[in-house]
């Protein structure tokens, strides 16, 4: 008897969605804080080097510990300046002693020459804030770096590098937080209040919503979100103690996410057991995060066939097209 003949035709044709812009794409990058290292890595009057945007960036502070990131070549013939020093609160290239200032422009050259019009580094915003120095893709930010609830009091605080880098872009993790099928599913989070998707909350910069469910044992009580494409933000109690937690996602080259985690707890006269409580919640979040690594880490993201449960995620894809992105940076990293 022969078997059916099945007509899978129709079975056989993917279909695709508007995509997302990777970054990189055309040499466009979106207008976003980034984080470029830990506050740690870089002592005051003193320069180091970072890949950054896909190419090199350094992050200098003055004598007062103020830090700039700027473009990492010199406009004289390209020496990388991390090999420099500081000086009177400016950038010394190594090469020719040419000199540069928080704004990138060169103030001095080596040889006593007056320092070309137009011999300018790129200088980034620069913002030091939870542990780590960032720097925003383009010249003046549209959206601040969140800061903690005014109404909590005195924190302890505590910022840690991710282990390894993740190979896809910052705003891949980001989608995750909207994609509120996968948190119910992948992580089985048991909603003890409402459906987290009934009432999202989205600016031109942010989507955040509330939920509260039992996770690993645990009582988890949050409100989370995401600001721009790089930060994942997130304040609430684990079984009933407050707690903020942010994955800051640094972008050192396209298709490649470093991770830095920040976690906050209230300040008490024994900072053991504050210190032993944010590790609590540490080892809590990063057991949530790691069901998704090995999929973050061998995904070919693409927009395909969604269905009605992926408004929120939908919604946030849309967001991503949106977003505003730069390329005047490029010129000056490479």
């Amino acid at each position: 008897m022969n078997a059916p003949v099945i007509d899978t035709s129709a079975q056989r044709q993917r279909t695709f969605g508007p995509q997302v812009p990777f970054e990189g794409d055309d040499g466009l990058y979106t207008q976003s804080w980034f984080p470029i290292c830990q506050s740690s890595d870089v002592l005051a009057a003193s320069v180091k080097g970072f890949p950054f945007l896909g190419g090199r960036v350094v992050v200098f502070r003055d004598e007062a510990g103020l830090p700039q990131v700027t473009s990492a070549f010199c406009t004289h013939l390209g020496a990388d300046l991390s090999l420099g020093r500081v000086v009177d609160g400016r950038l010394q290239c190594a090469y020719h002693m040419w000199e540069f200032d928080r704004s990138g422009a060169c103030q001095k050259t080596g040889c006593g020459d007056p320092a070309p019009r137009r011999a300018s580094l790129y200088a980034f915003p620069t913002c030091e804030k939870h542990g780590l120095i960032w720097a925003y893709n383009g010249q003046q930010p549209h959206y601040d770096i969140p800061d903690w609830p005014s109404d909590i009091g005195p924190l302890i605080c505590d910022t840690q590098p991710f282990p390894v880098d993740m190979p896809v872009d910052p705003w891949i993790i980001c989608a995750q937080t909207p994609d509120i099928q996968h948190v119910k599913l992948l992580h089985k989070f048991e909603l003890l209040g409402p459906d987290p998707a009934k009432a999202v909350e989205w600016t031109d910069t942010s989507m955040f919503y509330s939920v509260h469910a039992r996770v690993k044992g645990s009582d988890m009580n949050i409100r989370a979100g995401i600001i721009g494409t790089s930060i994942f933000y997130q304040t609430g109690t684990l079984d009933g103690r407050w707690f903020g937690f942010i994955t800051a996602m640094g972008l050192p080259e396209p298709g490649t996410t470093r991770l830095f985690s920040v976690f906050a707890a209230e300040r008490s006269d024994d900072e053991t057991e504050v210190r032993q409580f944010i590790e609590t919640a540490r080892n809590h979040e990063i057991s949530i995060a790691m069901e998704d690594s090995d999929i973050a880490a061998t995904i070919h993201f693409k927009v395909g066939s969604l269905t009605r449960q992926d408004a929120t995620l939908a919604r946030f894809l849309d967001y991503m097209r949106a977003f505003p992105r730069s390329s005047e940076a490029g010129a000056f990293l490479r």
